[in-house]
């Protein structure tokens, strides 16, 4: 029965969730018929290693309206603001130190914003470099048809080994977990974000409250996207105009990224917690098991059935980072590794630690 309902659950998964597995849609190039002011504001903290491209791609940007870009350097202990360079577009503001009660990115953001005066707000990471198309792209998109948000998952470092494995099964688990055609549904209530590409209407931002809002969200983008959809529409699909250049060379530090805020998804909740490794195990683990063990009965055949299902449900997202489609076989294991680092965020929770990022622990605050 166990390898039965999973069979079940992924019927489903492939036929009525969205269509998560088609790693769409992603926006062409394009020019907005007309071109309000943006504010591209950037928060930083540390990030000397990977500065200088970003605003460098972001000062060249082909935009036909005025824009200019707002570095926030939050407190940085390394030469991050001398690294930024120096452009006629460019305002470098040094970060106040961090309120209580504010997730570090969202004070930096909100600084930057209380700058701003621009119509149209564009937030992005200090590691992503962007095509000098982008901006005149996204706007096009929150135009027509009229939109409050957008926003982008921007194409991932995918070089080493461990990132080659890990990385797109990181962007096939969020499409599965926020289905992007549901969340640009307009009568569907799934909310998403990806933080690192997101333009946004001031007056969309205003309306919710500014981002004081959501100031102590650690999942900042899905928490400002469940907002802004209270009110009006938005989008979310794959940026072939963006790169993150942030690497992540080893396991531990793949590891390290979703333990960082995997139990906060869960509303640090033992209950959530028990009830996804209980899930997880039912639509990653059983098949597999099956397929080992069932041998020769029904039930191999059923979780052959099943595992062909997870696999082929693996390959657009592989094809978008250029990988080879066998990778698809050690999906149970990498899911397998997500579940372990999901584990361990609650253990850090549990032991005090708390969530971490920059040299920042927010276990007191959250």
């Amino acid at each position: 029965m166990i390898a039965f309902l999973a069979f079940l659950i992924w019927l489903y998964l492939i036929f009525l969730h969205g269509k998560f597995w088609e790693s769409g849609p992603e926006l062409a190039p394009a020019k907005p018929l007309t071109c309000p002011a943006v504010d591209i504001i950037v928060p930083a903290r540390d990030e000397a290693d990977t500065i200088g491209p970003v605003i460098a791609s972001l000062v060249a940007q082909d935009y036909a309206g005025d824009f200019r870009v707002i570095l926030v350097d939050d407190n940085s202990t390394d030469s991050t603001a001398a690294r930024a360079g120096s452009h006629p577009k460019l305002t470098i503001l040094t970060g106040a130190p961090k309120a209580a009660g504010w997730s570090g990115k969202l004070w930096a953001l909100s600084q930057g914003v209380a700058s701003s005066s621009a119509p149209l707000i564009f937030f992005t990471d200090a590691d992503i470099t962007h095509d000098p198309r982008h901006l005149a792209t996204l706007v096009s998109r929150l135009n027509a048809p009229r939109l409050d948000m957008v926003s982008e998952m921007v194409r991932l470092n995918c070089i080493s080994w461990p990132e080659r494995l890990l990385i797109p099964a990181f962007v096939y688990f969020f499409q599965m977990l926020y289905p992007f055609a549901t969340v640009n549904d307009s009568r569907d209530r799934t909310a998403a974000a990806a933080g690192g590409t997101v333009l946004i209407r001031r007056e969309a931002l205003n309306r919710i409250g500014g981002l004081a809002r959501i100031k102590g969200a650690l999942i900042d983008d899905v928490s400002l996207a469940r907002e802004v959809k209270k009110f009006g529409a938005i989008y979310l699909g794959h940026s072939g105009l963006a790169t993150s250049i942030r690497p992540y060379p080893h396991a531990a530090d793949i590891w390290n990224m979703i333990a960082r805020t995997a139990f906060t998804q869960l509303n640090y909740s033992a209950a959530y917690l028990v009830g996804t490794v209980l899930g997880l195990t039912l639509v990653w683990l059983v098949a597999p098991c099956e397929v080992l063990f069932g041998f020769p009965g029904w039930r191999f055949w059923l979780g052959l059935a099943t595992y062909g299902l997870a696999a082929l449900s693996f390959f657009p997202t592989l094809q978008r980072y250029r990988q080879p489609k066998y990778f698809a076989l050690a999906l149970p294991g990498i899911a397998a590794f997500y579940m372990a680092a999901t584990i361990a965020s609650a253990v850090r929770h549990w032991r005090g630690g708390g969530a971490q990022w920059k040299n920042r622990a927010y276990g007191a605050e959250t």
